[in-house]
């Protein structure tokens, strides 16, 4: 009787603390939490540092703090680390605010596209589908080899790497490249 009780109390424990268990999507290996808005939950990403430092430099903060909802490609660390030498750092710059605010609400659509709507969207419209961003300009969404990607203005493809990261406002959709405007 208590060998079972021990079995349960334990089952209990890993099932609320464990990673592996968790219903929740992780990044950076952290739990990513559908009841925090995508400004808490990407500063929680060890992935998403430099994100978050742009964001802030931008004033972004309050509009993805905000009800939204919003759907977000969020470009990891090494993502930022594959562009040219110096960019990241010269966009930080108070002086290029609006460059790097352009960049970065290229990332953003209003509303909530979950990846199965994003999928629905693409097969429902011949192979490709577009997406107005909060920038103005749009994103072409595809699906290769079973992947979700996301082709910008320049032609570079983005993967998505975690799709449906649910936030209170909106979700976030982890891609490996950053997507650059015209």
């Amino acid at each position: 009787m208590f060998r079972n009780y021990r079995v349960v109390v334990v089952a209990s424990i890993l099932a609320t603390t464990s990673p592996l268990l968790s219903a929740n999507p992780m990044v950076g290996g952290r739990e990513m939490y559908p009841n925090k808005n995508i400004v808490q939950n990407a500063a929680d990403s060890p992935d998403h540092t430099t994100l978050v430092a742009a964001v802030k430099a931008a004033g972004l903060v309050p509009t993805l703090e905000s009800k939204g909802p919003f759907t977000v490609f969020a470009p990891t660390n090494e993502a930022f680390d594959k562009l040219p030498p110096g960019t990241v750092n010269t966009l930080l710059k108070p002086e290029n605010k609006a460059q790097l605010t352009k960049v970065l609400t290229y990332h953003v659509v209003p509303g909530k596209i979950t990846a199965e709507a994003l999928i629905a969207k693409v097969k429902n419209n011949g192979g490709k589908a577009t997406l107005k961003t909060a920038e103005g300009e749009t994103l072409t969404a595809m699906v290769k080899g079973g992947q979700v990607m996301i082709a910008d203005a320049t032609g570079h493809m983005a993967t998505v790497t975690i799709p449906d990261v649910n936030q209170s406002n909106g979700v976030i959709h982890v891609i490996n490249r950053v997507l650059l405007p015209n």
